[in-house]
């Protein structure tokens, strides 16, 4: 399991526009990674389009978001036009990057296991480590809570 201070692992995979997205892209910058079970579901919806709607106060917190999910390239172009979506979203199919990062677990719905995408968010520095993992997200408030996390941080490298 990934923790405060590890290395991001590396990754690089096909994001909504079919570009190609790697970690090292952001290397100036923090990044909240998240990962989500399913595109243009009811709390994947919730979640991204409050990442979407705070992308400003991200922006001058030097923080990129990109979203990743199982999803293929066709779907998350679809799920980012229908919601004006303003960050990639990542098409994992293969679920390299996914369980890369552990959030590709054993769940539970109505009785019955399977292997699925838990809902987990990763806060990589710019230099690559991961600075705080949201193990257990709720998609309602997420992105405010992780825009006070990287909030809090920048007031402190500022009064440094």
């Amino acid at each position: 399991m990934l923790k405060e201070g590890d290395a991001a692992p590396h990754f690089r995979t096909t994001a909504d526009d079919g570009q190609i997205v790697s970690l090292v892209d952001y290397n100036t910058r923090n990044l909240i990674l998240y990962f989500y079970p399913k595109a243009d579901t009811t709390g994947c919806t919730h979640e991204a389009v409050e990442f979407t709607s705070a992308m400003e106060q991200f922006d001058q917190a030097n923080t990129a978001i990109v979203g990743c999910s199982g999803d293929s390239v066709e779907d998350q172009a679809r799920f980012k036009a229908k919601y004006s979506l303003n960050f990639p979203l990542l098409a994992d199919t293969d679920f390299e990057v996914i369980e890369a990062y552990g959030a590709r677990r054993m769940k539970t719905f109505f009785g019955k296991s399977f292997l699925g995408i838990v809902r987990m968010s990763f806060w990589i520095g710019p230099d690559g480590k991961i600075r705080k993992v949201w193990e257990k997200v709720t998609p309602k408030g997420h992105a405010a809570e992780v825009l006070a996390a990287v909030r809090g941080l920048a007031q402190i490298e500022r009064a440094v």
